[in-house]
């Protein structure tokens, strides 16, 4: 990972999210007014619920400046999420509707974030997508961009606000399905390994709560025992190992990414298999067709990287004066035990480290597997 370029932002640390909430936002701009629904494409643009708001932006003339301001790099889902974003970008038709796409990483850090959304505004970027570090520290950039007239779009990791546009899958409800499979395949409860995300996300946050709230539902006796594997595999792998080493034996697992590396350390620690709740990857998703019948049990259930795509897809709507949802709900892609198919929700000819269910046919969103690994990883 030390190959990715970093977005480089001088003077980052606790005085730069003073300095961001200090610029003043230009004045001849508004944000969105609040309208009535329905939405431009009812079938992409789904508000969350029946009481979510929809913006309408004073409509602009292209093409537009469109920035993608993701934080955190370092695991596959987020490599291949910028991948798609570009691979988005390149297709004819939305290749025509942008003058310029830009994509910067910025870390864990949230005043480098927030900082690079400034420099984006400052910099007189129609729109700015964003996957945020931090679901409550962005409320006076989000002012900032709607003084100016610039789009924000929040996904996967969305704002904890309703000053910007969410667009994300059910988080927490992910988290409740991976619980329900435990429930159902462990009947006197048991103790389980919970391999966490990212601290302080909210995507991290909400499934973890989902997870437990569930389970507490039950009735039954839980031992939880929570470790951070920060969506990767070879973090995940390696806290998975370290926590086999010291309690010996799990009853279930749930993981919200890196899965594939769990797998493989429970392997290496030649633990016996055990029901497993867990998210999209490919390779995950090859060791389940597997070891099924070893007791590989499994529920795969995410959010595809082109998300990313749908948000992009929002932008540009809202750009040009359409009516958009404040909040976007996008469904969730799962596959369980034992309706594992390989060529149809997982490719034992494709890497590991591809996450499947990568499409949204209702927004005609849809990648080859070829059209996103040709894309670069590196900042644009």
């Amino acid at each position: 990972m030390n190959r990715f370029r970093q977005f480089a932002i001088a003077a980052v640390g606790g005085a730069m999210l003073t300095a961001a909430c200090a610029f003043s936002a230009p004045a001849f701009a508004a944000g969105p007014e609040v309208v009535a629904g329905p939405s431009a494409e009812p079938n992409c643009f789904v508000p969350w619920t029946a009481k979510t708001k929809f913006f309408k932006w004073p409509a602009k003339k292209g093409p537009f400046r469109i920035a993608l301001a993701n934080g955190f790099i370092a695991n596959t889902w987020r490599i291949q999420m910028i991948q798609t974003a570009k691979a988005f970008a390149a297709q004819p038709d939305i290749a025509a509707q942008l003058k310029e796409f830009k994509v910067v990483s910025t870390g864990e850090d949230v005043a480098a974030q927030i900082a690079a959304i400034n420099n984006f505004i400052d910099s007189g970027f129609d729109a700015i997508v964003v996957n945020a570090q931090n679901p409550s520290a962005f409320k006076p950039v989000i002012k900032r961009a709607n003084d100016a007239g610039v789009v924000l779009v929040a996904f996967d990791n969305i704002l904890d606000s309703e000053d910007a546009i969410n667009v994300d899958v059910d988080q927490k409800g992910l988290g409740v399905y991976w619980a329900q499979w435990l429930d159902k395949h462990l009947p006197n409860g048991g103790k389980i390994l919970e391999v966490r995300g990212v601290s302080g996300t909210s995507v991290d946050r909400d499934r973890h709560d989902g997870i437990h709230e569930t389970l507490d539902k039950t009735g039954k006796k839980w031992d939880v025992v929570e470790v951070y594997g920060k969506w990767d595999d070879p973090t995940a792998q390696k806290v998975t190992a370290d926590a086999i080493a010291v309690q010996k034996h799990f009853d279930g697992y749930t993981a919200q990414g890196g899965d594939t590396g769990v797998v493989q350390a429970i392997m290496d620690a030649k633990q016996p298999f055990a029901p497993f709740g867990g998210e999209t990857e490919n390779g995950f998703r090859k060791f389940c067709a597997k070891y099924a019948d070893q007791g590989l049990k499994c529920s795969s259930g995410g959010t595809g990287p082109a998300q990313v795509a749908v948000a992009i897809k929002v932008a540009l709507a809202a750009l040009k004066g359409q009516v958009v949802p404040q909040s976007v709900k996008l469904p969730l892609a799962t596959a369980e035990d034992p309706n594992f198919k390989d060529g149809e929700n997982y490719y034992a000819a494709q890497s590991d480290n591809f996450f499947v269910g990568n499409s949204f046919p209702t927004c005609n969103i849809n990648f080859t597997a070829q059209e996103i690994m040709g894309q670069t990883k590196e900042n644009k």
